[in-house]
């Protein structure tokens, strides 16, 4: 009888694609996935500490599982992921988690496998941290990948920036930059496999440098090279480190999608420069003039952090006038969360929690207001979209991305499976604040 795993993921693309090769560990191993974590052999949960609530649902999970190993002591439960890289963490699963049998990091995912051997041997708790590999040890892993025609590809690993209110840095480690020779031939050996798209993931995308000197704008050149290969995306970029090669990049090479995830996080001088952007607002908007220029159809994403430390009604009215300003297609709104272990954590003006609200739902309300405005745009026009799945919400309609990594849900007279990895033509016949519909339409 076969081995069972499950993985529970939580946050990011980058801990999307560490459970893509987490699993790809586990199959070589002669696991099988289930889609039940609760009647699995081995259930592994990568773990997110961006956001304070991450902590909250993670600890909570853990607390479900505590039946399971009663009725089934062979029951094997990991914890990975960026909450393990704090020592905080890992002190508390000791302490009050008597039942998690294996825990790791962001950093030795590789070990996974002689973890999970030692612990069925020897009935263990195996734990293993490491803070900063100066080495990248995944370049020879066989991921599971989650969709059959798009990819996630690492091409940096970890982070420089050490923004106050960010945990990253300290939980992924100093920044690491792939080959880009490696990435390519990675991307290169994804295409008879049937993918058509890849997502170029990092920290900071911008700031890629590899040991030949390569940059960011050389290593899109030299993906969009590569046969077979219809779609490039890329996350996150920097507004410190974005260049004009790079932005170029939108003009010279077809398969870069016009799409571009720009954080601005704050519309204020003063917050920016306590939050250690390194960059103002006026630098960011000509960034995205720029990007217009080169580029006029491109849509915009960003991250905005409402209540930081510190933050007066000039600061919010200020962030409310760039979002205005830069007129976002969609936009990530948090409210400041502490983080133990960032320097944001210890500033003495916290932002009471009535005020964060109050200005996050006046946010919510303005952004909400301009992608709907803007999604109107697209009403009776025709796109192509790359199917991704049935839609969640109706099974007899599909979902997938615009090149603007537009949401569209449409109607075919087509069966799914035959519309799975190629472009579709939708016409748009109805425009949401969040998505779009349409139906396929023949050549």
């Amino acid at each position: 009888m076969s081995r069972k795993y499950n993985i529970i993921t939580y946050g990011c693309q980058m801990n999307e694609h560490d459970s893509e090769n987490i699993a790809g560990l586990l199959e070589s191993m002669g696991y099988e996935h289930c889609d039940d974590p609760y009647k699995a052999d081995v259930t592994v949960i990568n773990t997110c500490s961006v956001r304070e609530n991450a902590d909250k649902r993670f600890f909570g999970t853990l607390g479900q599982f505590k039946k399971i190993r009663k009725n089934d002591p062979n029951f094997v439960l990991a914890v990975c992921g960026c909450m393990p890289q704090q020592p905080r963490v890992v002190e508390e699963i000791n302490k009050r988690f008597s039942w998690v049998d294996i825990v790791f990091g962001t950093q030795n995912i590789s070990e996974f496998p002689d973890l999970l051997e030692e612990r069925l041997r020897t009935g263990r708790r195996m734990r293993s941290i490491i803070d900063n590999n100066p080495d990248i040890n995944e370049d020879d892993m066989k991921p599971v990948r989650m969709h059959r025609h798009k990819a996630l590809v690492n091409i940096t690993y970890g982070c420089n920036n050490f923004c106050t209110y960010c945990i990253v840095p300290y939980t992924r480690g100093r920044e690491k930059s792939r080959p880009l020779s490696v990435i390519c031939n990675e991307i290169k050996s994804l295409v008879p496999d049937g993918v058509i798209e890849v997502m170029l993931l990092g920290q900071n995308v911008d700031s890629y440098r590899d040991m030949a000197g390569n940059s960011f704008a050389d290593l899109i050149r030299a993906v969009n090279d590569i046969d077979g290969i219809e779609r490039i995306r890329f996350m996150t970029s920097h507004p410190k480190d974005i260049s004009d090669d790079m932005i170029e990049c939108f003009n010279t090479c077809p398969k870069l999608c016009h799409n571009i995830h720009l954080p601005v996080q704050s519309g204020s001088d003063r917050i920016l420069k306590r939050m250690n952007r390194h960059y103002d607002r006026s630098q960011y908007l000509a960034i995205v003039d720029k990007l217009r220029s080169v580029c006029p159809d491109i849509t915009i994403s960003t991250d905005i952090i409402v209540g930081f430390p510190g933050e007066n009604d000039e600061d919010f009215e200020e962030t409310l006038d760039i979002a205005k300003k830069v007129r976002y297609d969609s936009a990530f709104t948090f409210i400041y969360s502490p983080r133990e272990g960032t320097p944001a954590a210890k500033f003495e003006d916290q932002i009471p929690d009535s005020v964060c609200h109050e200005r996050f739902d006046r946010l919510v309300d303005v952004m909400n207001s301009i992608s709907y405005e803007k999604n109107q745009e697209y009403k009776g026009k025709i796109y192509e979209v790359i199917p991704e799945g049935i839609s969640e919400k109706d099974a007899h309609t599909i979902s997938g991305r615009t090149d603007g990594f537009k949401l569209v849900n449409f109607t075919s007279d087509k069966s799914p499976e035959k519309l799975m990895g190629r472009k579709v033509k939708v016409m748009i016949t109805e425009s949401k604040t969040f998505s779009l519909e349409g139906v396929e339409v023949s050549d």
